[in-house]
């Protein structure tokens, strides 16, 4: 296993330049890479550098922990953001993500990445104000640092693998901490299999770019789930009729609503797995008619395959009925992960 290169600089501004005329950044303003800094991100992991975090299934990529800890540093993240990042880029590696098939898409989808557990509050994340605008530092970072790992180390850079038509904002950063400790649901780490232990752990789903959606004129949980259910219809018509996994967040307005009616996240799950499906023929409304045909005019498509294939997240400010539908990449085409936080695939 081959350490990560190593360059000689003189001082900090030298660094920089380097590493900006070499194409490590994305636009904004980078962290110079250090051995020192590197090694403290190791050192809190308790990896060593040629520890294998993941390996990109389609190029074999090996990524190891010091390559992954250079574009953390890079994206400006301390040491305690480190085994948050770590496991994202686990995540990613794992087969049913299709890392690169997500990345090299023209639909220009991100990994979105939730964080669960006693390290959001280590890490000074919040889900709350502003969830996906830079609302806490440490969200901001981390989902940098996972784009620079993607753009550094599968060399999927704009124009190049990368061949997004659009993109959008999340491929810059895309993360967010649930807020659990003002929510009565389950969260969604534990709902995936992460047990109730205090362990920490990452969600990623390659998702395209979140819809938000409002309804604070009911009280009744059906008619808000029918908001975000006729979002998710949009979608289907409107971009891809596959289903897959979805997301959506709800901001503690919302929320109130459903735990006064006793409603939990699997009750959410339910009604959006039946409210949310299109018939092949409402294809024609949004001017889609020449794919409808015949024989499958009626087919009816449904927006998750089972109820699970829905990522049911609480997340934002205190103030205003909004909620966000965050859509999938390619539907069952690439499927969201969870690992818990500091796990590895050799150790």
């Amino acid at each position: 296993m081959t350490s990560a290169l190593r360059h000689r600089v003189s001082d900090e501004a030298e660094a920089i330049a380097f590493a900006t005329k070499s194409g490590w950044g994305d636009g904004l303003p980078i962290v110079s890479p250090t051995v020192e800094r590197v090694q403290a991100c190791l050192e809190w992991a308790a990896m060593e550098p040629t520890q294998v975090i993941g390996v990109e299934p389609v190029k074999e990529r090996v990524l190891t922990a010091e390559k992954v800890a250079a574009n953390a540093v890079l994206a400006g993240c301390e040491p305690p953001h480190f085994p948050v990042v770590a496991a994202a880029v686990q995540a990613m590696c794992a087969e049913e993500y299709l890392l690169h098939g997500s990345s090299s898409s023209t639909g220009g989808c991100a990994a979105l990445v939730v964080v669960n557990g006693p390290i959001r509050q280590q890490l000074g994340m919040t889900g709350t104000f502003s969830v996906l605008g830079g609302g806490d530092q440490a969200a901001l970072v981390i989902g940098r640092a996972v784009r620079l790992v993607i753009r550094n180390l599968v060399d999927v850079r704009p124009g190049d693998l990368d061949r997004s038509t659009f993109g959008h904002p999340g491929k810059i950063s895309f993360c967010l901490a649930e807020d659990e400790d003002d929510s009565a649901w389950l969260p969604l780490a534990q709902e995936r299999g992460i047990p109730a232990d205090g362990t920490s752990a990452v969600t990623v789903m390659a998702a395209s770019g979140p819809r938000q959606i409002m309804n604070e004129w009911t009280t009744s949980p059906e008619d808000i789930l029918e908001t975000f259910a006729s979002e998710i219809r949009a979608n289907m018509l409107h971009y891809s009729i596959w289903g897959g996994n979805y997301a959506v967040l709800f901001a503690p307005q919302l929320r109130d609503k459903f735990e006064a009616a006793g409603w939990s996240k699997a009750d959410v799950r339910q009604f959006i797995f039946e409210r949310a499906q299109v018939r092949r023929r409402d294809w024609e409304a949004v001017g889609k008619g020449a794919v409808v045909g015949t024989s499958k005019a009626d087919k009816i498509y449904r927006a998750l395959p089972t109820p699970d294939h829905l990522l049911v997240v609480s997340a934002g400010g205190p103030a205003g009925g909004f909620g966000m539908v965050v859509p999938p990449w390619l539907g069952t085409g690439s499927a969201a992960v969870t690992v818990p936080v500091g796990a590895c695939v050799d150790c």
